[in-house]
């Protein structure tokens, strides 16, 4: 089976139509959407609508810290800009998308495959793997021999021996990287709808479980009409910035 993962989409419409006309030209047999469908973007009914649809097709998705957020509400804690964003995306949702969000699984593990926002160790906590020790972390954490996780805006990607000796890169576009066994791997595919790598190219992975072959892209969009859509809805305007600038 070829899956296409996509995590961070951020209510960014723009690039998840670049991503997913991509991805349909890859023979994908299955979808695994990793969290975070809202906040940031100004299209987050859209979002959700398409991601809802994809699961009724038989995709994986699993809920990001945006999307709980969105759920329960701004927390009083919450700086002002997170909590308008959050309280202007609930106005945005219908009950039923709401719904939605609050039922999707915090993991779901496929045979030998993790599927996770943050990390395996404390999934409901959200703790970031921002490099090597988060990684392992999270790895020794789970007995799936690959992990898929979001969270993070960057791609990269980690490797566990089975002597504990850990590895790590930042992958190249378009080249296809077996994930071999005995080693465990840390798939972090990057940000579909707010990349922050410096390119603003929407990012995603596709997996072969057969050949074992994982692969990232770049997807190049319309970050100038995804930005003036968020100026238009008064969103802050550093969040329509970076989707230009890759930050």
């Amino acid at each position: 089976m070829k899956y296409a993962i996509l995590t961070d989409l951020h209510a960014n419409r723009e690039a998840v139509e670049a991503v997913l006309e991509h991805a349909a030209e890859q023979a994908i047999d299955r979808y695994a959407l990793l969290g975070d469908f809202v906040g940031y973007g100004a299209d987050p009914s859209w979002v959700v609508e398409r991601v809802r649809t994809l699961v009724q097709a038989g995709a994986i998705a699993i809920q990001g810290n945006h999307d709980l957020a969105v759920v329960q509400g701004p927390s009083p804690t919450m700086r002002p800009d997170p909590r308008y964003v959050v309280e202007w995306t609930r106005q945005q949702l219908a009950v039923e998308q709401i719904d939605f969000l609050a039922s999707l699984p915090l993991e779901q593990q496929h045979g030998e495959l993790l599927f996770v926002h943050a990390n395996a160790w404390a999934p409901a906590e959200w703790g970031y793997v921002q490099g090597r020790s988060e990684a392992v972390r999270s790895m020794s954490a789970t007995a799936a021999r690959i992990t898929f996780c979001g969270h993070m805006h960057e791609p990269q990607l980690y490797h566990l021996s089975p002597v504990g000796k850990a590895g790590d890169f930042t992958p190249a576009a378009g080249m296809a990287i077996p994930l071999l066994p005995p080693r465990q791997w840390l798939v972090v595919p990057g940000s579909a709808g707010q990349p922050r790598d410096g390119d603003p190219a929407a990012c995603y992975a596709t997996f072969d479980d057969e050949s074992l072959e994982l692969t990232y892209w770049r997807v190049p969009y319309d970050t100038e009409s995804a930005g003036a859509k968020i100026r238009a809805a008064e969103l802050p305007q550093r969040l329509a910035d970076r989707l230009s600038d890759g930050q």
